[in-house]
């Protein structure tokens, strides 16, 4: 992807293109309106603000057609439906040159404005509002390249002088066959009664939620270096939380998600039920377990704990845009060509890639959201770091973008994860890690070892201001006893540490390789994503306690238990 084109084009060109693009956007004649609009505005936009001092060099629309529908239930009754349809506009406008404009350093968020279009493809109205925002845009643009100019004069000189925006071809591509079909509202509304009814039986619950909502998006860019991009998206996601309290104020979660691309894409009714009910049971079982001390040894993480492991404390410290700037940590910039990893261990991150093992991946899309097409990075090849996630901010040795420019409408896109896979060639049977774990408490001379079932989520710190540090958080936590005693279930367990000696604690692996499907948030706001990785052994992990009130259960008793009082004392009467 290092592919550069000479910079500028020639304006004239510019203007030929885009009209061109314009009678040309529609294949087998199919009407547009919007992207009709998009070019019509762009065009004369250009024309127009290319006769002034300064001039943006380039400018681009998208726009998101997006249709929500969600649902949430509870206790077996509805809660919330709700159906919206939005079009929301992002303006992006870069003055000065690639090598420095507007949108350096910290006035990156001046190269973006966004407003909402009309519905109705009324071309008029559209125009307006893309003139409207497009001027805005202007104003908050120059405004903001003529403080990086002077910011430049007075600062010293920046470590990384990368240009702030990248040279490439971008294609053209549009995709109008229509996304999967959006269900329903009753069809929704059913799935969150049937699936938080069962939640009533347990009145140690103190609060259950089951929520699903069914995103349908139509994306359309349009760009100032000729190319458009047309493609359909959709998704549905269903979250299913759970809470309860034990006896010393600690709270307990437990949380279940599921993605499809539609509705038969999801795990099937009996699946979906099992998880419920290993849900309700699980919390029984956290609010009699014992509290978890502090601890550092060998610990062995299910697939899905290693999945999340990897996204947190590995996956943020590859994304291209944390290798520059004086308040970043970069934790990688100056070690590509060198080992990061275990040997045995390979990184890629694939957002072209649907499945694995028969489950949709939430990372998932053809072009990111600067119109540049998704594309397999292969991060890290048998343990040693070949490449960074990019968007079209360059970083050194790093000119282009590799398609992982990512953000939520609003927001300028950075270098994100889209589907970080992990794979390994030091594999056991997974019905073997237990004993390797075993085998290691041993070794180690430790009274026990971890075993880390589940989690719900983590988070990372990569800036210089604070300490390097990951955290994990753990909601299904096992002591492993190395003498035969059953495993203990623990509670208020977090896993902490830094991460380069994280990553080169890892022993071995198991075979089979889960997903953990999630949405991430960041400075480019909250996407989806997906994380794989077979489960993993570990020399050591350090874990610390929870924080948690002191708020008591509930004094009243639960509604359920009431009626369960009456029945049994109706029943020895």
């Amino acid at each position: 992807m290092k592919n550069r084109i000479g910079w500028p084009c020639s304006f004239v060109a510019i203007i030929a293109l885009l009209n061109l693009c314009a009678r040309a956007a529609t294949p087998d004649d199919k009407p547009d309106a919007l992207l009709a609009a998009m070019h019509s505005e762009l065009s004369r936009a250009q024309t127009s603000l290319g006769k002034v001092d300064p001039a943006p060099y380039f400018m681009s629309y998208s726009v998101y057609d997006q249709s929500v529908s969600l649902a949430a239930g509870a206790q077996g009754s509805l809660v919330t439906s709700t159906h919206a349809r939005h079009r929301t506009a992002d303006i992006t406008m870069r003055i000065g040159t690639p090598a420095q404009d507007n949108s350096h350093l910290q006035e990156r968020t001046s190269a973006k404005t966004t407003g909402t279009l009309p519905l109705e493809d009324d071309r008029d109205a559209i125009a307006h509002e893309l003139w409207r925002l497009t001027y805005e845009e202007y104003r908050k643009a120059s405004k903001a390249y003529a403080s990086v100019k002077t910011n430049t004069q007075v600062q010293a000189r920046e470590e990384d002088t990368s240009p702030d925006f990248s040279e490439e071809k971008p294609p053209t591509h549009s995709d109008y066959n229509p996304p999967s079909a959006a269900p329903d509202e009753a069809a929704l509304e059913k799935f969150v009664r049937d699936y938080s009814a069962p939640f009533r039986k347990y009145p140690y619950i103190y609060s259950s939620m089951v929520m699903i909502t069914a995103q349908q998006t139509r994306f359309h860019f349009v760009s100032t270096e000729g190319n458009h991009v047309v493609a359909p998206n959709a998704y549905i996601r269903v979250a299913i939380e759970a809470e309860t309290r034990a006896d010393d104020g600690m709270e307990l979660i437990r949380v279940e998600t599921f993605q499809g691309e539609s509705m038969d894409h999801l795990p099937a009714e009996a699946e979906i039920l099992a998880r419920v009910e290993k849900m309700a049971a699980d919390l029984k079982a956290l609010r009699e377990a014992p509290v978890a001390e502090p601890f550092d040894g060998p610990a062995l993480l299910s697939g899905r704990s290693t999945a999340v492991f990897f996204h947190e404390v590995l996956g943020h410290r590859l994304e291209g845009h944390r290798q520059r700037g004086e308040q970043e940590g970069q934790t990688f910039t100056k070690k590509v060509g060198q080992a990061v990893l275990p040997e045995f261990l390979s990184v890629v991150d694939d957002p072209t890639q649907q499945k694995l093992n028969g489950m949709d991946l939430s990372g998932w899309y053809e072009f990111d959201d600067e119109g540049m097409p998704a594309s397999r990075v292969e991060v890290i090849k048998d343990g040693v770091l070949k490449n960074f996630l990019m968007s079209r901010m360059p970083i050194k040795n790093f000119p282009n973008s590799n398609g992982h420019g990512r953000a939520q409408p609003g927001l300028m896109p950075t270098g994100r994860q889209g589907n970080l896979i992990v794979s390994s060639k030091r594999t056991v049977k997974d019905s073997e890690l237990r004993q390797k774990l075993i085998d290691e408490v041993k070794k180690q001379g430790k009274p026990y070892g971890l075993y880390f079932e589940d989690v719900q989520g983590g988070f990372t710190l990569t800036q210089r201001a604070l300490p390097q540090t990951f955290q994990l958080l753990p909601v299904l936590v096992w002591r492993v006893y190395p003498d035969g005693r059953p495993d203990e279930l623990l509670r208020g367990v977090n896993v902490v540490g830094t991460p380069l000696a994280a990553m080169n604690r890892i022993l071995l692996t198991g075979e089979k390789v889960d997903v953990f499907n999630g949405i991430c948030g960041a400075e480019s706001g909250q996407v989806p994503v997906a994380a794989a990785a077979p489960a993993m052994l570990f020399s050591d992990i350090e874990v610390q306690k929870q924080a948690h009130t002191l708020n008591r259960p509930p004094i009243l008793s639960a509604p359920q238990e009431e009626e369960t009082k009456k029945k049994d004392s109706g029943a020895q009467q």
